[in-house]
């Protein structure tokens, strides 16, 4: 029978501290099932990877989370080579871009060469502008056609 407020007023602390302490230890189990639960959900995906179809105990759920994470924190290592080399073509892409939006308004050429020199491209480089123009220039005024 559970103790009533009577008799647990008549208790020694000590005495309500033996009743607390299974309610407690029940609590703290529930809260770590419930977040192993969690944790194998977060990560089922890369437990499918390793072990498809295997029931995982708690030790194991916590092992291979931990694997993970230690996973992901290592620093990727990607030669320096490589980074210059994608930043350049990210820059490159950005300055033809700019320059072919400024294209489209015919009074941007002090804009155009405020950019150029902004972005440190040189000014005797041709521009998109000028190529596109030297292209246009080549085309013949007439159509061919072969009938």
């Amino acid at each position: 029978m559970a103790p009533t407020n009577m008799t647990m007023d008549s208790l020694s602390p000590k005495e309500k501290n033996k009743l607390r302490k299974p309610i407690v230890e029940k609590m703290r189990r529930d809260r770590i099932n419930n977040s192993i639960e969690k944790l194998k959900l977060l990560l089922e995906k890369e437990f499918q990877k390793q072990q498809p179809n295997v029931k995982l105990e708690k030790a194991d759920i916590l092992e291979m989370a931990v694997s993970y994470l230690q996973q992901k924190n290592q620093p990727q290592s990607i030669p320096v080579e490589h980074l210059q080399q994608d930043y350049n073509q990210g820059y490159s892409w950005c300055v033809k871009e700019a320059l072919q939006f400024l294209c489209h308004y015919p009074k941007s050429g002090e804009a155009q060469k405020q950019l150029l020199n902004h972005l440190k491209v040189p000014q005797n480089s041709p521009t998109f502008c000028d190529q596109k123009k030297a292209t246009l220039a080549n085309v013949p005024s007439k159509i061919w056609r072969p009938w």
